[in-house]
């Protein structure tokens, strides 16, 4: 996978913004950010996930997912390898993230895929 395929998926959710945090983009949804890319030329992407979907990815797919290191990893911010990464499985990373960030009234709307 490439960062302009993972930067499609992300803004395939609904009301999905890009936007720049620490000279990397982000996607946001209601204002808070729920998946970035790394800055230019890095291969990598996260989503912010609790932690036991995060356990669940990295079980299932520990090429492409990878706790974050410190605190944020502690919290579910995981890595996602891009160059091992299938569209599929990212699909479901990022809707996972996107309903733990959108505003309840947004993320109801959304049905399981």
């Amino acid at each position: 996978m490439t960062p302009d395929a993972f930067r499609r998926l992300a803004l395939e959710l609904p009301e999905t913004v890009e936007s720049e945090h620490m000279n990397h983009p982000d996607f946001r949804v209601g204002g808070k950010i729920f998946a970035t890319l790394a800055p230019d030329g890095k291969q990598r992407g996260m989503v912010k996930l609790t932690p036991e979907q995060q356990a669940e990815f990295v079980r299932a797919e520990p090429r492409m997912f990878q706790k974050v290191s410190g605190g944020w990893g502690a919290r579910g911010a995981t890595g996602v390898v891009l160059p091992a990464a299938t569209a599929t499985v990212v699909r479901r990373a990022l809707l996972a993230a996107w309903r733990n960030t959108a505003p309840k009234r947004i993320a109801d709307r959304m049905l399981d895929p």
